[in-house]
C-alpha cells in the first residue's frame, strides 16, 4: 500500500505535478470524485468551520447529477478541477476515447486547466498529449479515506506522518471515503495546522 509516491516514479515522470515546491509551510488539500450527496455537504461544512480552502477534483456525470452542490463549492470558494467526465480507466480506454471524455467535463467547468487522472492511472502518451493544455496533477500523499478495511486512526496517521510542505494530500468526496472522513477530517486539518501548516489552492 502506497501512501507516498515512490520516488524513482516521480522521477520518471517529471511533467507531472506530484508535490509543490519552495512553498514554505503550505500544503495542499484536495478531494477527489464527487459532488456527492451527504458527503460533499459534510466537507464543504468542515472546511468552512475551519475556515480552511481546498481543491475539488469532480467527475462530469456527478455535476450534472449535482448541479446544487456543484454551485455550492464554487460559491463557498474552492477550486473546481477536472477529474474526467465518466472517472474514466486510462488503462482501459484508448487515448481518443480517454481524451475526449476529458474534454467533455472541462466544458462544464471554468477556465483554470487542472487535471487529475482518476486511479491515478494515465499512459505516457496520454501525459504527451494533455500537458499541452491541463496541468497534470497527483499527489505526494495518499490518505486511503476510501479503503472499508482501513479504520479512520490508520487514515489520519498517514497524512499526520508523510505531510510536508508542499504536499498534495488526497481525501475522497464519495460515499466510500464517508465514515472515514466523518470520524477525522476536522481534526486532521486541526492538526496540521498545529504543526504550522496552512492550505493553499493556488496552483
Amino acid at each position: 500500500m502506497f501512501v507516498k509516491i515512490p520516488k524513482f516514479i516521480q522521477i520518471l515522470f517529471p511533467s507531472i505535478i506530484w508535490r509543490q515546491k519552495n512553498y514554505q509551510n503550505n500544503i495542499w488539500l484536495t478531494f477527489d470524485d464527487g459532488p456527492t450527496p451527504k458527503v460533499t455537504p459534510f466537507i464543504l461544512n468542515t472546511l468552512k468551520e475551519e475556515n480552511v480552502k481546498a481543491t475539488f477534483f469532480l467527475v462530469g456525470e456527478q455535476i450534472e447529477r449535482q448541479p446544487d452542490l456543484y454551485s455550492q463549492i464554487i460559491s463557498d470558494g474552492h477550486v473546481i478541477a477536472n477529474h474526467s467526465y465518466s472517472h474514466i480507466n486510462s488503462w482501459k480506454s484508448n487515448t481518443l476515447d480517454y481524451l475526449n471524455d476529458i474534454e467533455k467535463c472541462q466544458k462544464l467547468m471554468p477556465k483554470n486547466k487542472l487535471f487529475r487522472p482518476p486511479y491515478g492511472k494515465i499512459s505516457a502518451l496520454q501525459i504527451r498529449r494533455l500537458k499541452k493544455k491541463y496541468k497534470i496533477i497527483l499527489w505526494d500523499v495518499l490518505s486511503w479515506d476510501f479503503s472499508l478495511s482501513i479504520a479512520p486512526s490508520k487514515v489520519k496517521r498517514n497524512v499526520m506522518k508523510n505531510t510536508k510542505q508542499g504536499s498534495i494530500i488526497v481525501f475522497h468526496n464519495n460515499q466510500k471515503s464517508f465514515q472515514n472522513l466523518t470520524s477525522i477530517l476536522k481534526e486532521t486539518i486541526q492538526e496540521l495546522k498545529q504543526k504550522g501548516f496552512s492550505f493553499s489552492t493556488t496552483w
